[in-house]
């Protein structure tokens, strides 16, 4: 079985590979200062609902991560009670991904990741739309070379931005309002949230879309995807699992 683990800053995404075929996968709470051994406990708990053991079903775990303090104890976990070291997406790692940007080295892993598993599975060129921390717009072209694209402010990020500086704002469910004209300022929040930022990616994806030679297949993923993507015009695909689908491949590429 191999273990696939996207760690972002506000989430980890787990999945569960056996050869090809997803068979579980979690979205828990990222929290930056967990030991190995809280994240050996917490990976068995999951691997217990499958009837699966850590350290006998798992042959092999793939990691990509923004929040360095826990790729470090996901590798002293993996020392401790695996028998074989994690493959963390970095430099050295082979993805099958040329990085065509200023700084290769700088690229978050979650980014190339996203890029190669959209072009393996919808072709190219490609806008990979992540609702994450932030929302990422990464860009590659016919031949799946990642070259670059957008980085804005999340949007939990920004309304919980908003509660924080607004005496009277307070925090309001992320769902799509009755009305867009919002008849009181829960209603008025979840208006400015969901069209604000959908007709932010639409604009966004316009301008990418004019430096490329071609139209792009525009896929959405991440935690906070479906109720901003509900209401875009541009997304032609939703896929909840991407980044898991690319760490699979990177795994692999390199086993």
């Amino acid at each position: 079985m191999l273990l696939a683990m996207d760690i972002g800053n506000s989430q980890t995404v787990v999945g569960v590979y056996d050869g090809t075929a997803l068979l579980r996968h979690w979205r828990v709470s990222t929290e930056a200062r967990r030991t190995s051994d809280e994240l050996a406990l917490q990976l068995q708990g999951l691997l217990t609902l499958m009837n699966l053991s850590l350290s006998s079903s798992v042959t092999g775990v793939v990691i990509s991560s923004v929040v360095p303090a826990l790729t470090e104890a996901f590798r002293q976990m993996a020392d401790r009670y695996l028998d074989f070291p994690p493959l963390v997406v970095g430099p050295g790692v082979r993805t099958g991904t040329a990085i065509r940007t200023d700084n290769p080295r700088e690229v978050g892993a979650d980014r190339l990741v996203n890029a190669l598993a959209a072009f393996d599975k919808y072709g190219g060129p490609g806008i990979v739309v992540d609702f994450g921390t932030a929302t990422s717009f990464d860009v590659y072209d016919g031949a799946g070379a990642f070259l670059g694209g957008a980085i804005a402010p999340g949007v939990q990020t920004s309304m919980a931005a908003l509660s924080a500086g607004g005496a009277q704002l307070g925090a309001v469910e992320l769902a799509r309002p009755s009305h867009a004209i919002g008849r009181n300022t829960v209603e008025s929040m979840q208006s400015g949230a969901i069209y604000g930022f959908a007709g932010q990616v639409d604009r966004l994806v316009e301008a990418l879309t004019e430096e490329l030679d071609a139209a792009p297949v525009v896929v959405a993923t991440g935690g906070l995807a479906v109720p901003i993507t509900d209401v875009c015009r541009c997304i032609d695909h939703h896929d909840q699992w991407l980044t898991l689908r690319g760490l699979r491949l990177v795994w692999e590429r390199n086993r």
